[in-house]
């Protein structure tokens, strides 16, 4: 394992060099990409409607600055997962949420993503992103990868073999594309989010999961009759529980 995370380092060490000649971006917002995924499989029916308006809210509140939210440069929306393993699927960009209403946000991504998919495929998801990130030149900037899944691999298990679905999950993709990585699963079950904790392996990735009993309390932060910019109690919510900011595992 040494050699290969030196070859690695020294691919990064590369690219800063490379890079860190160029102009900055016109503007006051630090580049950073927000990637999400949503669970469109049967086993996430349960929660599918909530996840949906949470992620409508999630991402205006970011779009717009909410509450402190970090705004991104660059976003990638797609499903985790598909008819078959390995199947890949679109991302929709930044523009196609830009200038839209929360409503109008979770109306589309009913559209773009029902709930139809048979196949949970974490790893395609995050090879597909990673291929996005550098496709669009996003290398080195900040990236922050949201879940809204039950975190449920579609991958059979041996007896006895609680973790192995999930040394299965792949997020070898997404390891040298920034300084700061990090996947945040939310809507687990609490076992399911320690099998990810345990059984996901990963070197510079961050991980944070919330489970499903947590992410329930983000309608109760909501005041009636006070408009989306004045929920302050919403947008901090999301800031100290979903956003919270993972230390680097030391390696």
């Amino acid at each position: 394992m040494r050699p290969r995370r030196a070859v690695a380092a020294a691919v990064l060490a590369a690219a800063l060099g490379l890079t860190g000649c160029a102009p900055a971006e016109s503007g006051s917002t630090p580049r950073n990409t927000l990637v999400m995924g949503i669970d469109v499989s049967g086993s996430f029916r349960r929660h599918y409607d909530d996840a949906i308006e949470f992620t409508a809210l999630y991402l205006y509140g970011h779009l717009n600055g909410l509450g402190g939210l970090r705004v991104p440069t660059a976003v990638f929306v797609g499903s985790v997962g598909g008819e078959a393993a390995g199947e890949v699927k679109s991302f929709h960009p930044i523009h196609d949420f830009q200038g839209k209403g929360v409503e109008q946000i979770a109306a589309s991504l009913r559209e773009w993503f029902p709930m139809q998919d048979q196949v949970t495929d974490f790893s395609t998801f995050f090879d597909r992103a990673a291929t996005l990130i550098k496709r669009q030149n996003l290398v080195l900037a900040p990236l922050n990868v949201v879940l809204v899944s039950d975190g449920l691999p579609d991958v059979p298990a041996a007896p006895g073999d609680s973790l192995g679905p999930y040394a299965q999950v792949q997020v070898g993709p997404l390891e040298y594309l920034s300084r700061s990585t990090t996947v945040r699963l939310l809507y687990p079950t609490p076992t399911v989010a320690v099998r990810w904790e345990r059984g996901v392996e990963r070197n510079r990735v961050r991980l944070w999961t919330v489970d499903a009993q947590v992410m329930a309390g983000w309608r109760e932060q909501m005041v009636p009759g006070v408009p989306l910019n004045a929920q302050e109690r919403l947008w901090k919510w999301i800031a100290d529980n979903v956003d919270f900011r993972v230390r680097a595992r030391v390696l």
